[in-house]
């Protein structure tokens, strides 16, 4: 797969339960704090990354996590809230993660030679898109 198609997307969302997201913001105003909250009241597990918040509770049911590292074995997904500059070691950390499913960089972010490495893992990769857009679209 290399571009997701609708039913990608949809098996792709339907299939994970928790999330991971890198870049998660305290302050309620990002646009990763705000897809965060949505993914929670949608029912995923949400598990917030961000070195700078590392144990603070979140307001998701986690507290914050420091790296990937720290939630090995908790995640099917991670959903990217980086630079482009900054996502291959994203991707690179996420894919040491046992029962990872897919990798998810949000709209305006692109990485091919990261996206290839996770797809060439057999892990499903969607870049430049948001799951709170996707999944009210797709009507999940």
């Amino acid at each position: 797969m290399t571009e997701p198609t609708d039913d990608d997307i949809r098996r792709i969302l339907t299939g994970v339960k928790s999330i991971a997201v890198v870049g998660w913001s305290a302050n309620a105003d990002r646009p990763s704090h705000r897809v965060a909250a949505f993914l929670k009241a949608k029912g995923y597990r949400v598990i917030p990354v961000n070195p700078g918040q590392a144990g603070r509770e979140s307001g998701l049911g986690e507290a914050v996590r420091a790296s990937l590292a720290e939630v090995a074995g908790e995640v099917d997904m991670v959903d990217i809230f980086r630079r482009a500059e900054e996502v291959a070691p994203v991707v690179d950390e996420a894919l040491e993660l046992p029962g990872l499913r897919a990798i998810w960089m949000q709209l305006g972010i692109r990485h091919s030679e990261a996206a290839a490495t996770a797809r060439a893992r057999g892990i499903d990769v969607v870049q430049d898109r948001c799951p709170a857009i996707e999944i009210p679209r797709l009507g999940l």
